[in-house]
């Protein structure tokens, strides 16, 4: 009987029949390149996906950024074609950042692009165009932090001082000390896992942010275990990451920002994914108005750099708060393409 593989995994059809992570983390140490991409309620801001922490927006300030938030220029298909031209073979969305707001159709929450004016699942229009063209598909999910959430991480229980914004006095919106609980948090997260993997086809991997949080604390609390196998047992091909490394046994790569790269390496001698930013200046992610960005000799230069250190680069682009991509980045990005294809 003929397998059958996921569209990125053509080629790998004979290893893909004995094991599907195999595969998959075969084709990820040839694929080398991919695109990372922070968009949210925070692009409408234009501060960065920090602007809540940094501002100390309260939290039903921050929630009325949803009734502005309409995507009208997010075109992933469009997306997904930079991707390709720039010579990259996957894409890794933002699902949900630390604010909480949700580009799918989750059934945990209201906080989500479908019950905007946007109307979409930004998600399922991702991980389409992905599969249409033969390119990964990452969900990135942001675990570790969750600055709406009335449960979720508190500092009392993590050192990270930034586990919250700092409101003072504390946001009604969160669980007093003695209403809180925890589980009440990663029930709500083994919930959105078991639909990203459930319902938008077969993904390459599952790429969880805010290891700063379990690992300044008692990391069993977190239930990371249950939750990989949960992935594995929905999506047996894809990968798990946790930033630089959680439940490092478990995990099947690492993605640090660069500065890290070397540490994570000589720790743990799995493949390594080096985070990297389009956009110069101030150290966010998601578009920021203040920030410059690189041309195309600059994105070949970080590409070369970080495959001489046997690593993959993911390189971010921050849409505006439309969802159009900066005009800066794209004409880098296929300008960098066209000179890889020489």
């Amino acid at each position: 009987m003929r397998t059958t593989v996921p569209s990125f995994l053509s080629g790998y059809e004979t290893l893909y029949a004995e094991s599907p992570r195999a595969a998959t983390l075969a084709w990820f140490r040839e694929a080398q390149f991919g695109l990372f991409i922070h968009y949210g309620l925070y692009s409408l801001l234009e501060k960065g996906e920090w602007v809540q922490y940094h501002d100390r927006i309260p939290i039903a300030e921050y929630a009325k950024l949803k009734d502005r938030f309409t995507a009208e220029r997010f075109d992933a298909r469009g997306i997904a074609d930079l991707a390709l031209e720039a010579g990259m073979r996957y894409v890794n969305l933002v699902t949900k950042h630390c604010d909480s707001f949700c580009l799918w159709d989750t059934q945990h929450t209201d906080f989500n692009s479908v019950n905007s004016p946007c109307g979409r699942d930004l998600v399922r229009e991702m991980a389409d165009a992905c599969a249409e063209r033969g390119l990964g598909f990452f969900a990135f999910y942001e675990h570790g932090f969750d600055w709406r959430h009335p449960h979720g991480p508190a500092p009392w229980d993590w050192a990270a001082r930034t586990v919250r914004p700092h409101y003072d006095p504390p946001d009604p919106y969160y669980a007093s000390r003695e209403e809180y609980d925890f589980a009440n948090y990663l029930d709500y997260v083994t919930g959105h896992i078991a639909e990203l993997c459930s319902s938008y086809g077969t993904l390459a991997g599952v790429w969880l942010d805010g290891a700063g949080i379990p690992a300044s604390g008692d990391k069993s609390l977190f239930r990371l275990p249950e939750l990989y196998s949960l992935v594995r047992r929905l999506q047996p091909q894809a990968l798990i990451s946790y930033k630089y490394g959680i439940e490092p046994e478990l995990e099947d790569f690492f993605a640090p920002e660069e500065p890290q790269v070397q540490q994570v390496q000589s720790r743990w001698g799995k493949p390594v994914e080096v985070c990297g930013r389009m956009q110069r200046g101030p150290t966010q992610w998601a578009y920021h108005a203040e920030a410059e960005h690189l041309n195309a000799d600059e994105v070949l230069a970080k590409l070369d750099s970080v495959r001489g250190k046997g690593a993959n680069l993911l390189l971010n682009i921050g849409p505006l708060g439309d969802g159009s991509v900066h005009p800066d980045d794209v004409t880098a990005l296929r300008a960098a393409g066209a000179l890889l294809r020489r």
